[in-house]
């Protein structure tokens, strides 16, 4: 049984990965056009104009772009992977939740008081 949903949830992780990726790339598609076209006439109208401000929104869409290619088609997503498996490994204690681990005694003792609290009004 356990083994059936920890199937499951690595079904689930995976098709929202992929999801992502098909987000991502489907996003590239667009932005990608909306760049090369801003990219153009950006250019055309610092040429035109002879104004080389114009040109200066290219290089924060240029991140973007790079950054969803990265993401669609890149290493972005392994070289995260490596990282999160980095932080794992050597950064542990960043990892630790407030109290620390929930335990069954706990959960049981929160819904006795719940319980309580709505069963006193």
């Amino acid at each position: 049984m356990l083994e059936r949903q920890l199937t499951l949830q690595n079904e689930m992780r995976e098709r929202q990965m992929a999801m992502q990726i098909a987000w991502s790339r489907e996003f590239l598609k667009y932005f990608g056009t909306f760049f090369g076209i801003a990219t153009i006439s950006l250019t055309a109208g610092a040429i035109k104009q002879k104004k080389p401000a114009f040109l200066v929104p290219i290089v924060p869409l240029s991140f973007i772009f790079t950054y969803q290619y990265d993401l669609g088609y890149g290493t972005l997503l392994q070289r995260m992977k490596s990282e999160a498996e980095d932080i794992l490994e050597t950064e542990k204690t960043k990892l630790e939740l407030p109290r620390g681990l929930i335990t069954f005694e706990s959960l049981e003792k929160a819904r006795r008081e719940r319980n309580r609290f709505f069963s006193d009004k």
